[in-house]
Order: C-alpha cells, then structure tokens, then sequence
C-alpha cells in the first residue's frame, strides 16, 4: 500500500482507539484500531522513520478526541498534551522496530514486542510530564466490562497490555487469512490462548472479602452548572447547593427511617474559607450533623499562608475534627503552576490559577467514627484516582471502602467526566473495595468491588443517594505487585522478547 494510504490507516486506528474510550465508549471499536494500526505497521515498507510517524499518528489520532476536555479549559493544553504523547508513542514504535527487525523477527514476535513498548509508553505517561497524565489510557475502554478484571492481577498497565495484544491478534488473523494449517499460525494461537488464560485467572483471582459490617454512606452532589473556574464562581454558592441536597435526607425525598446514616458525604472543594475551625459553614454542618446524627466527611479548601491545602475532614455531630486527609496528588495547571515564572513572562494566563496547594504528606485515610469504634476509610481525592497508587495507598493502610470526593464543575462536556467513572470502576477492581464517588456537579455514584455502578446521579443534578456499603479487607495481587513491579516485568519482557529475536536461527517475514 502506498504511503499515505498507511499513514491514515493508522490515523483511524488512533480515532477508533478514542471512539472506545468514554464518553463514547464503544470497547470493541477499539479492538478495531489497535488492529488497524498494527496493520499498518506490518503493511509499510520497513524504516526506522515510518515506524516513528506511523506510531506517532496513532497516538495522535487517539489522543486529541480523547483529551478533547482540555480545549475549554487550558487550550494550550490541548495542542500540547496530544503531541507530546505523540511522540513518546512515536519513539515506542521505533524502539519496537529495532528491536524486532522484520527480516529476523516473526510476526507474532514483532506485535508483541510493539504492544510491549506501547504499554510502556503508557507507563511513562504515568509519571510525566509534572508527575503524570494517566488520561484516556486503553483500560478505560474496557473498565465496564468483565475484561478489566485482570486488573485486579497485573493494574491498569496490564489491561492496557491485553488490549493492545488483543487487537494485534486481530490483525494477525488477517494477515495470515490466505495461510493455513497449525504450523503457520501456531504462534498466534498461542498467544491468543495466553490471553483468555489472563482473563481467566482475573475472573478467579483474590478479590478481598466482605467482613460482614456495614456502613450507611449518603453522598450528597449540589448540582449547578459546569464549566465555571473558582475565580468565577462563588463559594457560598456551592455551600448553599450542598445544604440544600443535604436538607433532603429525612425530608420525605431521601427517606432513612429504617436506620441511621453512618456517613455523610460532601464532595472535595464544597468549603472554601479561610479556616475551617472558625468558619460560619462550620457551625451550619453542625446542626446538619446533629439533625442526621451523623459524621460527615467534608471536602474543605483552607487558607495556607500565600497558598491553600485540599482536605477532607471527618467532623462528628458535635463538630469535633475527628480525621483529616491533605491531598497528595496535586493537579498540574489546576491546583498549581509548574514553571509558572517562565509562564508568567511569556504572557501565559497563570492569574486563572492565583495560588498553589500543598500537597499532604499523609497516608491516605480517614477514621469514621461509630458508636463503639472507628472505621478505617481509604481516601482518593479527585484527580488522585487517576493514580492507582493513590488510592491503593489508603487501602493497602486498612481503607475498607475508598472515597472519591471530586470536583469537576470546571470542565465542560462528560469527556473528563464519563472516564473519571470508567477510572472508579477500574480502582474498585485493583483494590477489591467499593468506591463512593461523591463530585459537586456530577457524577456521584456507588461502584460495587466488581466495578458494577449503583445509583448514578446525572451531570448537573442536585441530589443526595444512600447505600449500605459492605466493609472489606483482603487484597488483591495488584496490591501487592504495584506499577513498579509490573513496569519491571514488562521491561524484562522486552528485553527477553528482543533476545529471542537475535538469537533465532530463522526468521518469518
């Protein structure tokens, strides 16, 4: 096929690899381009140079609808991030082709060794740039189905893994459809029983397990509109939506009678003062604790000096601070400005972000008090669930349930959003805990530990929804393994898959 030809094939393979990702979603789409592109790959005349730029627009074609989020919010953002993933997917596929050269490699070898370094670029992505953007990641397309369950084994990275091997075999069925009998294709078939052996073993792995306990969570959501900065907005308002949806529990329109609420929930950012401590909100919670007798679980931004911290406090009905958590994993050019002199000086607008957080320090999690004891609650404050680690952190400390207090009235559209949820599904998987995803305008939900929502409140909508949550411990092999460990394993895989390759007697072009 001619060059160009290529080229757009493996553009679309990109696109339909977005048109799996939420919001749109549509998983086996993105089977589809993962397979198309590989095509392209296998199809094109063989160079260091067009492995580069097939690779690059891929990643290209795959990222800019995915990240589409950032053009309303930081539009620099968006032509950047979208090229600069670009090209480390660029320089994957050129490491994969002098690693498997075509003249010494079998095909099957070369698709594994550039799903490999393609799942390796994505590992990059998850500490860099300015600690990371593990957006829009191949898992995601997958996270609402009984594929993801082997996260619980290898995390996001080897979800990501399995899809781009999936799709590789996709495209080496085609490639070898004219040829037939075992001996030609024994290699595929290999590979192919190797990947529904790892979705096997997802299905049975340890899971955690319920203690029996548990816990009445009412996660409130405020509503209003998105698409507003905190410079523009006012935070009473938002003070005042979520008092107004707390009102609702025991009003008639969300009915407990049957028990007590164990928990309140308010999402991260609802309070916004200078402190806490002494704030007239504070007081206002007070009486609504005490009408619910309940502890809440409040999302609270407080002054720090020049700058401000992300918190969530646990406060009792008598307003007692019982626990705190500081977030850790701060937002880049949300929550702070790297570079932000040299920004400032090329006229970049840094005043939309006047201040930086500090990020905490802590483990992440929060003790809930009950009549005769406390309750160990594993905490991800919004952007943080993004990160694996993150929340493993709390659970791995004890968290018997994880906590997902966001904020994402300043994005517009449900890209950000739609894989925010996709991302809660994949956290209960890897941590074998239900996660209570409470956000000030959308979505709030239960995910129950086998990534199953319950109780999804829309985009927009003031609400309030309550649910027994089972208490779990137990881990999952994930748990234990972690990213670094499997990063290791996936480059000892390459490099084992590369030895093979040169030192082979033979080689199928």
């Amino acid at each position: 096929m001619k060059r160009c030809a290529l080229a757009m094939l493996a553009l679309l393979g990109g696109v339909l690899v977005a048109v799996g990702i939420p919001p749109l979603g549509v998983w086996p789409i993105m089977l589809l381009g993962v397979a198309f592109y590989v095509l392209a790959t296998q199809l094109s005349k063989p160079s260091g140079r067009t492995a580069f730029l097939l690779g690059a627009l891929f990643a290209w074609g795959w990222f800019a609808p995915a990240l589409g989020w950032m053009w309303h919010l930081v539009p620099g953002g968006f032509v950047v991030a979208p090229l600069l993933f670009a090209l480390m997917h660029g320089a994957a596929a050129l490491i994969a082709y002098r690693l498997a050269p075509r003249a010494q490699s079998t095909l099957t070898q070369r698709i594994v060794v550039l799903a490999l370094a393609h799942t390796l670029a994505e590992c990059l992505r998850f500490i860099a740039p300015f600690g990371g953007v593990p957006l829009a990641g191949l898992a995601l397309g997958v996270a609402d189905t009984r594929l993801a369950h082997v996260a619980r084994i290898v995390g996001p990275l080897g979800v990501s893994l399995w899809v781009f091997l999936a799709g590789g075999v996709l495209a080496e069925f085609w490639l070898r459809r004219r040829e037939f009998g075992w001996r030609t294709r024994r290699a595929t078939f290999v590979l192919l029983v190797g990947l529904v052996a790892a979705q096997t073993a997802g299905q049975l792995a340890p899971s955690g397990r319920d203690t029996g306990q548990l816990l009445r969570i009412a996660a409130v959501q405020g509503g209003g509109p998105q698409g507003v900065l905190a410079i523009d907005s006012n935070p009473r308002d938002v003070i005042d939506r979520h008092l107004a949806a707390t009102a609702l529990v025991d009003s008639g329109s969300v009915s407990v009678t049957q028990g007590n609420v164990d928990l309140v929930l308010w999402p991260e950012n609802t309070v916004d003062v200078r402190d806490f401590s002494v704030s007239k909100v504070r007081q206002e919670l007070v009486a609504e604790a005490q009408r619910i007798d309940a502890p809440f679980a409040i999302g609270v931004t407080e002054d720090a000096g020049d700058n401000f911290t992300n918190a969530q406090i646990v406060m009792d009905q008598s307003g007692t601070e019982i626990s705190r958590y500081d977030k850790v994993k701060r937002v880049p050019y949300g929550e702070y400005v790297p570079l932000r002199g040299l920004l400032q000086s090329l006229g970049a607008p840094v005043d939309r972000i006047p201040r930086d957080a500090i990020a905490g320090s802590k483990t992440a999690v929060i003790e809930v008090p009950r009549q005769t004891d406390s309750v160990p609650l594993a905490v991800a404050i919004s952007w943080e669930v993004f990160f694996s680690m993150r929340a493993l952190d709390g659970v791995n400390a004890g968290g018997q349930i994880l906590l997902n207090p966001t904020n994402g009235s300043s994005y517009t559209g449900e890209i950000l959003q739609q894989q925010q949820v996709a991302t809660s599904q994949l956290r209960a998987l890897e941590s074998g805990r239900w996660v209570v995803q409470a956000a000030t305008t959308g979505y709030s939900m239960f995910v129950d530990h086998d990534g199953r929502i319950f109780d999804r409140i829309p985009i927009g909508t003031q609400g309030v929804i309550v649910r027994d949550i089972p208490l779990r411990t137990g881990r999952t092999i994930y748990s234990y393994l972690g990213d670094t460990f499997i990063a290791a394993a996936l480059l000892l895989m390459l490099a084992v898959a590369s030895w093979r390759v040169r030192h082979q007697t033979s080689g199928d072009t």
